[in-house]
């Protein structure tokens, strides 16, 4: 066979998939994998896996990159930053947010948000749709024309004054996401109960960073957790809780489940590694750091949300990456100023140590197999949001992103991170594994000491229909 045949051909590689580990050569052209086997003809170009772990690419199907913000706040990574720090971590691909302000057309903030990433992104990316103003134009023209172009998720907020929706209106934008088979994720959080508790904390001087925790306690997502559990009921749709961070709402959801209603899960790294304590114990702050919602809760809820991923309950582990540096005007101390714990921008960055905080602290401590690592961070978040099985695995016909792992002693530094935020809040955790390689369509973005930019080189896709589940019948 002629050497042009393959443009690529990674040798020794040790293959983990959500069901499989096998040890092949893999085969790439034209950005996609041709050929699995053994002794494979030599390519174009040669790389040696060395016997180590590869999986696929990561899917960060949670992450949120330049989305507008009301001033003085900017998010401090854009497509550019974002998704460099993506594919230096070993994710490569993306799915960020076009979020609709209120009386905005949801059509023109996705225009808006091609606007963003056009040009910028080094890695493949698609965009979630935030709903927040579901006018009857929104509900019965631009959704409908938005899922059938590939926009086939949206996000829904119980809780923001800008973007919270009631009852009534979840339930008219679940009935569209039944009638068109998409999936709806929910930010569960019951907004009149954080307002209430919020005032009272106000009015008696608690307002450093560490009364965030106070004012959103776990009782506060139980609830919300459970109502929208039952809204997905009463319309017969399945939803995505997203961000679940202990055990009152991991309580509802497996209810849920017991009941046989298809309530999937989402969590995210500060819910295993960060504490309430990360807040603050006194007024300082640099707590703000750590400001993010629902926020850190304690030890004791690490173990649950580790038990959770470990046997089945949560669907997918995603960064939530929401990027505000912490000094200068534009992040966490807006307009220069530290400002009461309400008014914090919420969120943390971690699209860069997503992956290697769960690989090392996951598969390598025993709490989860690497095939459940696979499932939770590439093969499941590509079938919730209709991209497998181009995305998520490796197998033929499949897009060769691509990561090959290095077990060795790691000491997480902010200086050594490609995002553009300030910190890290995982600053000096000590990891055994990092990316040694990471490609995406073939190409090595990260090789294990320098990033290789390629911008523009990201594609932007239009996704099917969520497969996590059978296709719902016409007559159902």
């Amino acid at each position: 066979m002629d050497s042009q045949a393959f443009d690529l051909v990674i040798r020794n590689a040790r293959i983990a998939t959500a069901s499989d580990c096998f040890e092949a050569d893999i085969a790439v052209r034209d950005g996609r994998i041709v050929q699995l086997g053994l002794a494979l003809p030599p390519g174009a170009r040669e790389l040696d896996a060395a016997h180590r772990w590869v999986t696929p690419g990561g899917v960060d199907a949670h992450c949120h990159l330049d989305q507008p913000m009301e001033a003085p706040v900017r998010m401090a990574d854009d497509f550019d930053s974002g998704t460099r720090a993506a594919a230096c971590g070993g994710t490569t691909t993306v799915i960020p947010f076009a979020a609709q302000q209120k009386g905005q057309s949801l059509l023109a903030a996705v225009q808006d948000y091609h606007h963003r990433a056009e040009g910028r992104a080094h890695v493949d990316h698609a965009f979630h749709l935030i709903v927040s103003d579901p006018t009857p134009q929104v509900l019965n023209e631009e959704l409908p024309r938005l899922i059938a172009e590939g926009y086939t998720s949206f996000k829904i907020y119980m809780t923001y004054d800008d973007l919270k929706l009631d009852d009534g209106q979840i339930l008219d934008v679940l009935e569209v996401a039944r009638r068109h088979d998409a999936m709806a994720m929910i930010h569960a959080e019951n907004a009149d109960c954080i307002e209430w508790l919020s005032k009272r904390l106000e009015a008696s001087g608690r307002t450093a960073p560490r009364f965030h925790a106070h004012a959103r306690p776990l009782l506060v997502e139980r609830e919300a957790t459970h109502r929208a559990i039952a809204l997905s009921e009463l319309v017969d749709v399945p939803i995505m809780i997203v961000h679940v961070s202990g055990r009152e709402a991991v309580e509802q959801i497996r209810w849920a489940r017991a009941q046989g209603l298809n309530v999937f899960a989402e969590t995210c790294p500060q819910y295993l590694f960060l504490t309430a304590e990360d807040l603050g114990l006194d007024d300082n702050y640099l707590g703000a750091r750590c400001v993010c919602s629902p926020p850190p809760r304690n030890r004791a809820n690490q173990d649950v949300i580790w038990r959770g991923l470990a046997d089945g309950l949560f669907t997918i582990f995603s960064s939530d990456h929401a990027p505000f540096s912490y000094e200068g005007t534009q992040g966490k101390k807006p307009g220069g100023e530290e400002v009461a714990f309400r008014h914090i921008p919420n969120g943390i960055p971690g699209i860069e140590t997503r992956l290697p905080l769960l690989y090392s602290k996951g598969v390598l401590e025993g709490r989860i197999t690497i095939n459940r690592f696979v499932e939770l961070t590439s093969t499941n978040p590509a079938k919730a949001y209709g991209l497998h099985p181009r995305k998520g695995t490796i197998a033929v016909g499949a897009d060769a992103d691509l990561v090959v792992w290095d077990e060795s002693p790691r000491t997480i530094a902010n200086t050594q991170l490609h995002h553009a935020v300030d910190y890290t809040p995982y600053e000096g955790m000590e990891l055994q594994a990092w990316p040694a390689l990471t490609l995406a369509g073939g190409d090595v973005v990260w090789d294990g000491r320098q990033f290789h930019p390629r911008p523009g080189a990201g594609r932007f896709l239009r996704r099917g229909r969520p497969s996590l589940l059978p296709k719902r019948s016409a007559a159902a």
